[in-house]
């Protein structure tokens, strides 16, 4: 892609935020002063009320507009006001409050420069195992998350490796650098750490109950507060694909949660305890242990038992980021611990910032389903990089830009964030909006068309994570099945086969248990199923994959034709010409492996006659 800087759905701020910029009132009066300038209008008033800590006011006093906020809300309020003007709309008076006090974005990053699925380039701030990053694009980058409301950034892997653990010791100078380059935006850092470190210096164990484990955390987290005082916790993934954790000495979660909680609690440290554990290396043979079921069992026991500075963060579904899951029972089941959900902007099994796939729809349906204040916090797994466009495939940033949006207010509307991101990024002819809009929001039930039908899941290539192979995790150790043969297809995952529709409160589970009430996306997750049952609009199973398949790849063809008609500017029209023709190949491709799959399994043909390969 052509060199040039990214403004993202902020082009209207063209001149960088100075270093001397070292505060948000300071940053929100820099945004303010040159973006009404550059718009042509009237600079509001700014007021600081700390009491309002993230939330700001929006007011017109004597015909004067007064902007009142937080440290950080003022920031956020002068970035929602000079939103609203780009775009031609009402300044958004009243009252603006965060729903999620905690909305974090969680980096895969390595120290080494890579990026575990990353699809956006390398590394934004690691290169050669240390630290080492370009100013001017990490204040362009805290930028585009302050305005978006974001306010905690993980900047390391979950799967903590070499030189990364070295952020909390040898690194910890730089890591305060880095936290300087933030700080201005409102944007606190977090670091993800290995549960088995102490080993390293001679301890002797790594279980939390010793108090030589106890006292060795309490000194690291003296020195790395004394260098970071306001950084915001530890992240923590334990006993889990093959990390150490407290399991490994006989001891819970909490017990693990709970030790780490303490040695930084003094700080005011949040400890974020991921809730992704399970077994990894099942026996396919195996067709009682269902790994869906894993996180409930391993913490639903554990419920009011975690400290009040521990945040147990789990996964949106039970499986793993997959193109279609129903809400992991565990957000239902833990009302006495504080809970964070966990969703992934990088598009692991959703395309890989290659194909298109707006997260929006996803989040809303999410936010329908989950309990009222269940969840306290919403963490989502970064899709950055050092490509110029932070995103790899251009319109990928509508989703980092929608999940501030969501983590603000997880009821806005898809579609009002959808066109508010296009409108600020590329300012189309009205008609053309309309069809950016319309082909963004259709993206994710096309993508689910043409990929695994009907909650399936893991019919990707191994590893890859991108394409089709049915049965490519069908025989592994990850637990991964969906037992297709020539009469059937799908688990039975109500009380008569694994029994995990029983995690679920009531009400969810006579949903998800009866056929009549389970909604047909998500049948082949929940039932077994013979080819000839009749789905909800009459049409058999086996035709409904067929159709499914079928429609999704043209819709996919049709999305080539609409992107052809956007007069968007370069390099983004010619990147995202590249990645649609990549696009078009995985859509056709997806469609003729699965239909062959199964018309090879059922030997049922397509009743419309359309090509399937024998």
């Amino acid at each position: 892609m052509n060199k040039q800087p990214c403004r993202a759905w902020l082009p209207f701020l063209a001149e960088d935020v100075p270093p001397q910029c070292d505060a948000p009132v300071k940053v929100a009066e820099f945004e303010l002063k040159t973006g009404c300038a550059a718009l042509g209008v009237s600079a509001p008033e700014l007021r600081l009320d700390h009491a309002m800590g993230d939330g700001y006011a929006v007011a017109v006093e004597d015909g004067k507009t007064v902007i009142t906020g937080g440290d950080a809300g003022a920031l956020y309020g002068a970035y929602a006001w000079l939103m609203a003007m780009a775009v031609g709309e009402a300044a958004p008076e009243g009252e603006q409050n965060p729903f999620y006090g905690l909305r974090m974005l969680n980096a895969w990053d390595n120290a080494d420069g890579t990026i575990e699925r990353g699809y956006s380039g390398r590394s934004l701030w690691f290169e050669g195992g240390r630290l080492s990053w370009d100013g001017a694009r990490l204040r362009q980058l805290a930028r585009m998350l302050a305005s978006v409301g974001l306010n905690v950034l993980c900047v390391n892997n979950v799967n903590v490796k070499g030189e990364a653990a070295q952020l909390i010791e040898d690194e910890l100078p730089e890591l305060a650098r880095l936290a300087a380059v933030f700080r201005p935006f409102g944007v606190r850092l977090m670091v993800s750490i290995d549960f088995s470190r102490p080993l390293v210096h001679g301890v002797g164990t790594a279980d939390p109950l010793d108090e030589g484990v106890r006292r060795w955390w309490q000194e690291r987290a003296e020195a790395v507060w004394r260098a970071i005082p306001d950084l915001a916790g530890f992240l923590v993934k334990a006993d889990s694909e093959h990390r150490p954790g407290p399991f490994t000495y006989g001891r819970s979660h909490a017990d693990g949660a709970n030790m780490l909680a303490r040695a930084i609690a003094p700080h005011g440290g949040i400890l974020v305890w991921r809730a992704f554990v399970y077994n990894c290396q099942q026996d396919w043979r195996d067709q009682k242990t269902d790994r869906p079921m894993a996180a409930y069992e391993t913490y639903a026991p554990l419920d009011g038992q975690f400290d009040d500075n521990v945040i147990l963060q789990v996964k949106h579904g039970p499986f793993d980021f997959q193109v279609r899951e129903p809400v992991s029972p565990t957000l239902y089941a833990m009302p006495n611990t504080r809970l964070a959900m966990e969703v992934q902007l990088a598009q692991e099994y959703t395309g890989h910032q290659i194909d298109l796939y707006a997260m929006n729809p996803l989040w809303r349906e999410l936010a329908d389903e989950l309990p009222p204040g269940g969840v306290a916090a919403v963490a989502a797994v970064g899709n950055l990089g050092r490509d110029d466009n932070y995103t790899g495939h251009p319109f990928a940033a509508v989703n980092l830009y929608g999940f501030g949006r969501y983590a603000w207010n997880p009821f806005v509307e898809p579609e009002n964030v959808i066109r508010r991101w296009a409108r600020l990024t590329y300012r189309l002819p009205d008609t053309q909006e309309d069809a950016l809009v319309h082909l963004l929001l259709s993206s994710r039930e096309i993508y689910e068309k043409y990929t695994a039908p009907l909650g399936l899941c893991w019919m990707v290539r191994p590893g890859l994570h991108y394409g089709p192979n049915p049965s490519g995790y069908e025989y592994d150790a990850w637990g991964t099945y969906h037992r297709a043969d020539r009469n059937g297809v799908g688990i039975d995952r109500t009380s008569e086969g694994t029994g995990y529709a029983a995690q679920y409160p009531p009400r969810e589970r006579e949903r998800y248990e009866a056929l009549e009430t389970c909604p047909d996306r998500l049948k082949l997750f929940f039932h077994r199923l013979p080819y000839d049952y009749r789905m909800s609009d009459g049409r058999t199973l086996i035709q409904r994959i067929y159709d499914d398949h079928f429609e999704g790849c043209a819709e996919a063809e049709r999305m080539a034709e609409t992107l052809r008609t956007l007069d968007l500017p370069e390099p983004e029209r010619s990147e995202a010409f590249r990645r649609m023709e990549l696009q078009l190949a995985n859509a056709r491709e997806w469609r003729d492996v699965i239909n062959t799959f199964f018309h090879r399994l059922s030997g049922v043909g397509d009743e419309k006659g359309r090509k399937i390969y024998d």
